[in-house]
């Protein structure tokens, strides 16, 4: 069986994220980006991939286009055993690009696309191809976007519980945001604080310490750059708080300089961007050998959430992240949303599970 053609889907679906706001720069950001890859074959079998596309659509749907798809055209389409090889041929093929960055997000796309394929041939769910089914459905926590205020922080943290989420995230930066959090959802809630990369060294020590009675789980990229690793690890060693970072590393070798600084109490590999489900197995697999937690990126709702869950379904531990937004339309008819429990079903259909809503993709496609 043959790969045929590789396309790229640019789909922007609009949400309401209430009183929370996601910005780039100073514009704020109402829809969700998203470059679809859809390879298809001469039996009639499509694979799906995802691609990361916050803010660069375009990018990363040419890189698709005109890096990946040359690239994919023709080739045998591998059995599970085989993928590793062929992305690793693919990444040495276009190291002239670099293996960070809008690169490595196409690359992501092919790979899931392949998995994806893979499972089908074989007949079986992704997760089955991976190993162990551990969990029949992964457990979710709220990430809320940025919001700012301690009161209406401590609001949308009462609603999220109120929906079934077991556990809340902040994109916030303040003391006062994280302590209106804890405050609102109790000493029992896992609570997690994502910066964003804004302090140095120095500072972020000192926000974990003027944070740490309120015991958040980790703070998530307190430091700039994010891939100043011995910053990081002193913030872990000197803060008293676990660490959280990794969803704008790439591949294994980076997450490897990463762990091998103690840097990261908890990885946060991003199927989407990391390299695939082919990188991410290489990074928690890494991971379960050095001790850190595998807690993935994953505010997303196209083909990479599904693949998401296929990863986690085989780990003991590990929540999935959602985005806490009312979307305009899903991709998937609402089968990969929170359920009462604050669980997301594992699909258990062929491949990642479902097909995307063509007429959906149709409705939000961007030309």
């Amino acid at each position: 069986m043959k790969i045929t053609d590789v396309r790229a889907h640019q789909i922007r679906i609009p949400y309401d994220a209430g009183v929370a706001s996601f910005r780039q720069g100073a514009s704020a950001i109402t829809a969700l980006d998203m470059v679809i890859v859809e390879v298809t074959t001469d039996a009639g079998l499509t694979g799906w991939g995802d691609a990361f596309a916050y803010v660069c659509p375009r990018t990363t749907r040419s890189a698709v286009e005109e890096m990946i798809a040359p690239q994919a055209r023709g080739l045998e389409v591998p059995d599970a055993a085989g993928i590793p090889a062929v992305m690793e041929q693919i990444q040495r093929n276009l190291h002239l690009f670099g293996r960070y960055g809008i690169t490595m997000f196409a690359i992501s796309g092919l790979d899931i696309a392949l998995w994806d394929l893979a499972a089908k041939i074989k007949g079986v769910p992704v997760h089955r191809l991976l190993g162990e089914t551990r969990r029949p459905a992964i457990p979710a926590y709220a990430s809320l976007l940025r919001i700012g205020t301690p009161d209406n922080i401590a609001s949308e943290c009462k609603k999220a519980l109120a929906l079934g989420y077991g556990a809340i995230k902040l994109h916030e930066t303040t003391a006062p945001a994280v302590y209106a959090a804890r405050e609102a959802i109790g000493p029992g809630i896992p609570l997690m604080v994502d910066m964003n990369c804004p302090l140095s060294g120095e500072q972020a020590i000192a926000f974990a310490g003027t944070c740490r009675d309120a015991q958040p789980m980790f703070l998530e990229e307190p430091v700039w750059p994010p891939e100043d690793f011995a910053a990081l690890a002193e913030v872990r060693s000197k803060g008293g708080l676990g660490v959280a970072a990794g969803e704008n590393a790439c591949t294994e070798y980076q997450f490897r300089q990463m762990m091998n600084a103690g840097a990261v109490s908890h990885a946060q590999p991003s199927v989407i961007k990391v390299g695939g489900i082919t990188e991410f197995l290489k990074v928690a697999a890494l991971a379960d050998r050095l001790g850190v937690k595998i807690v993935p990126h994953s505010p997303y709702f196209g083909p990479g959430l599904l693949a998401t869950l296929h990863l986690l379904a085989g780990r003991d531990d590990g929540f999935v992240e959602m985005f806490y937004l009312k979307r305009e339309a899903c991709l998937w008819g609402g089968r990969a949303d929170v359920d009462a429990t604050g669980h997301v079903a594992v699909p258990t259909g062929l491949g990642l599970g479902y097909e995307p809503d063509r007429g959906v993709m149709e409705r939000y496609r961007v030309a």
